[in-house]
């Protein structure tokens, strides 16, 4: 069984299980509701039951006191319909409404995706979770204080565990760390979230993700993002990097596209071996995607561009880009920048 709820300020609507929260329902259907601990202890998901019937499931009496209890809040991380609903809460509509937060977090699995890069895979306490934008990165804080930045490569639904993409630079403060004497159990303290590079899905203009290297990251949040919550806006995925090796999870873009009609994918090496025996494009990325379209002065102004990878890349693109029509604010960017060794 399920019921309807009605979310007001904003009018709207969406069903939710009998067995399902409020705040999983919600996200399910693409409605971006403000959480964090995800398990009845903070309060941040807390809004108001104005009309039908709730089981308030369990929670900590200090995040629900009873005196709100009884004036009609809820938690939505807890509190499941019992009735068709209409309640009260302010939506996330974008990346600046979402409070960063300083928190520990422990590795539950260094996965290495290629001789130079890993994945880490980041558990936080078991009264947290992060609420963030697909898109959107986390800055981990070193000892000394210093800061190092990764874009969150899983979507914002599946936020039980936290994934980033780390590149070794040799000489790296922090990656000499993570391929070098980081084990999984170990600490690890960030910020997060951060960013504005996150999807406008208040358009419907076909989308093109332009990624260099492990910029793949927050496109794969974002394609992650897009399937869970069915929008089928034209997507087309440039993948680009040295060699074969760089293209580190590339049967999971080649699996999107099989599965979904609106998602194509153009993987391009710049320099392949002879060894990589490739047999698709080649060059730099971003000409990959001037390639596909025809060379006249409007030919992008009806596309919106995601960016992300090395600041050349991002500079080629927009440049190029805006020559062929794409307006600049249809332009979005996310350079990736390495500190000096040592810095």
């Amino acid at each position: 069984m399920s019921f309807q709820v009605t979310l007001q300020p904003s009018g709207h609507v969406f069903s939710a299980a009998a067995d399902q929260t409020l705040l999983d329902a919600a996200l399910d259907a693409g409605v971006n509701v403000p959480y964090g601990c995800r398990n009845g202890a903070c309060g941040a998901c807390k809004g108001k039951v104005t009309s039908g019937q709730v089981d308030h499931g369990h929670y900590q009496e200090n995040a629900l006191p009873a005196d709100q209890r009884a004036a009609g809040v809820a938690l939505f991380c807890c509190a499941k319909a019992q009735s068709d609903l209409s309640i009260e809460c302010k939506e996330v509509a974008g990346a600046g409404q979402i409070a960063a937060k300083i928190l520990p977090c422990r590795v539950q699995k260094l996965e290495r995706l290629a001789p130079d890069i890993i994945a880490l895979h980041l558990q936080l306490p078991a009264n947290e979770r992060l609420q963030f934008l697909a898109g959107q990165f986390i800055e981990f804080i070193l000892k000394d204080g210093k800061r190092r930045a990764y874009s969150i490569a899983n979507a914002p639904h599946a936020d039980a565990l936290l994934e980033v993409h780390i590149r070794r630079v040799p000489g790296g403060l922090f990656t000499e760390q993570v391929f070098n004497t980081m084990k999984e159990k170990d600490i690890l303290r960030f910020e997060g979230p951060h960013g504005s590079f996150t999807l406008r899905e208040d358009s419907a203009k076909p989308i093109i993700l332009l990624a260099g290297g492990t910029g793949f990251a927050p496109v794969k949040s974002i394609v992650e993002h897009v399937i869970h919550n069915k929008i089928e806006r034209p997507i087309a995925i440039y993948w680009g990097s040295r060699d074969r090796a760089g293209l580190y999870m590339d049967a999971l873009p080649r699996q999107w596209a099989a599965a979904h009609p609106h998602i194509r994918y153009v993987p391009v090496l710049s320099e392949p071996s002879a060894s990589d025996a490739w047999e698709g494009r080649t060059g730099l990325v971003h000409q990959a995607v001037l390639d596909d379209f025809p060379d006249a002065p409007g030919a992008m102004k009806d596309v919106q561009v995601y960016a992300c990878g090395a600041p050349v890349m991002i500079d080629a693109a927009r440049r190029d880009f805006a020559a062929r029509g794409l307006p600049a604010e249809e332009f979005f960017a996310d350079a990736f920048t390495f500190a000096p060794p040592g810095q």
